[in-house]
């Protein structure tokens, strides 16, 4: 995993559009050197501003994803714990199986009981239970049990631009 860490050298000005297109990701290049002048005092040139998003893109300094507004699914969090027993030889196949599932929107590890999260995302509750059916049908060897919470009333869905102030001390 640590292989896919980005390697770059943050300059203010990086973090300052980072900072302006977590507000309007829509922000154009030219608007962003402009903002940047007026509100930061950098003078910096259209074409500059789009070759360091490109670059911060390419160097996987943030991921860009289509993420549709939340009214349009229900969302869950989902807790796997393991079966030891069978892990060893199916555990890299149940990995893949939640991993890559259409609705996946957030995966990771963590310590205690339940060791996978992800965050999930159905067009219905029905289809959430029938993917859960399935999940024990194709890795109930594997998995235990699987704790999942209903997320309702989603009321932050963004990434603020103050937390990315973090990454470089001037900006």
């Amino acid at each position: 995993m640590d292989d896919d860490a980005p390697d770059w050298e943050f300059k203010e000005r990086d973090v300052l559009v980072l900072r302006e297109l977590s507000r309007d990701p829509q922000l154009s290049s030219r608007d962003l050197a402009r903002i940047l002048e007026e509100k930061h005092g950098i003078e910096v040139s259209h074409v500059t501003v789009s070759e360091s998003i490109r670059g911060m893109r390419e160097h996987g300094v943030f991921r860009e994803a289509v993420i549709p507004n939340e009214e349009y699914f229900v969302f869950g969090l989902f807790e796997f714990k393991f079966n030891t027993e069978n892990f060893e030889s199916g555990w890299r196949d149940a990995m893949e199986y939640i991993r890559e599932s259409p609705n996946t929107l957030f995966y990771f590890l963590s310590d205690g009981e339940y060791q996978w999260k992800s965050v999930m995302m159905f067009p219905t509750r029905s289809a959430e239970s029938r993917w859960i059916h399935e999940c024990y049908k194709n890795h109930g060897d594997v998995i235990d049990n699987i704790r999942n919470s209903v997320v309702h009333n989603v009321l932050k869905f963004r990434t603020d631009p103050e937390i990315l102030a973090t990454l470089h001390d001037d900006a």
